[in-house]
Order: C-alpha cells, then sequence, then structure tokens
C-alpha cells in the first residue's frame, strides 16, 4: 500500500537539491575558488585526489540538484565520500567519527546511497525522462 502523499514528495525533493547544492558547492570550492576556496592556494590541484574529488562533487553535485543521472552520480559520490572517510579521516587515526572528524563524509555518503537506491523523486528530470513525473 502506498502512503506517498505531496508532502513526501516535495521533502524528497527538497532533500535531494539541498544535498545537491551542498556537495555542488564543496566541489566548486575545490575547482575554482568558489564559496571560500581550498586550502592556501585557494583551489586545489587538478590532478590530485582533491581535485578529483572536486571534479566528481561539482558534477554529480549539478546532476543531483537537477535530478538527472541521479542513480549513477549518486553512487559514484556515495563511494567516492566512503573512500575519502576511510583515506582521509580514519587513515592513520581513529575510525570513529567522533575523534577522526568524519561525520560530514559519512553522512554525505549515506545520504548519496539512499539517492542511488531511490533515485531523485517525483520532481526531477530523471522522472521526467521516464514518463513518471510529478503524481501525487
Amino acid at each position: 500500500m502506498d502512503q506517498r502523499t505531496p508532502l513526501h514528495d516535495f521533502t524528497w525533493t527538497a532533500l535531494r537539491v539541498v544535498t545537491g547544492l551542498l556537495i555542488f558547492s564543496r566541489g566548486s570550492a575545490k575547482l575554482f575558488g568558489w564559496f571560500g576556496g581550498f586550502g592556501e592556494a585557494g583551489t586545489a590541484e587538478l590532478m590530485s585526489r582533491f581535485g578529483i574529488a572536486g571534479v566528481l562533487e561539482t558534477v554529480c553535485g549539478a546532476l543531483i540538484i537537477i535530478g538527472l543521472f541521479t542513480r549513477p552520480a549518486a553512487f559514484l559520490l556515495s563511494g567516492m565520500l566512503a573512500v575519502a572517510y576511510f583515506w582521509i579521516h580514519a587513515w592513520g587515526g581513529s575510525i570513529w567519527w567522533w575523534n577522526n572528524n568524519g561525520m560530514s563524509a559519512m553522512l554525505f555518503s549515506f545520504l548519496f546511497l539512499f539517492f542511488a537506491v531511490w533515485g531523485g523523486g517525483p520532481y526531477s528530470l530523471d522522472a521526467r525522462r521516464s514518463g513518471t513525473d510529478f503524481k501525487a
């Protein structure tokens, strides 16, 4: 029995858009120096691990905002953030998020895993392409 209401659809969309905006801003800070920049130089070197992360965050974040190719984009980001958690935050230190400052990487990884499984929702370009959009 489907208990979905328009409020469910709206909150699903809002979560997707806000999560996409947040990851997009992280990536564009690394690539273009926007939103306060990244590191001492202001941007990450493109062929570094931070530069590659910036490309994924910017491109996949933009796709998630508009809800286009949401599942594959979210899957890539979920994996990238899981790797970032262990490689950047837990490596050589503590595996526990309260000790290694990795809470946001962990949370984002699971948010993107949600979108990889559930998709972009009814208010997305994916739904419009499949012909199932804007239904309550």
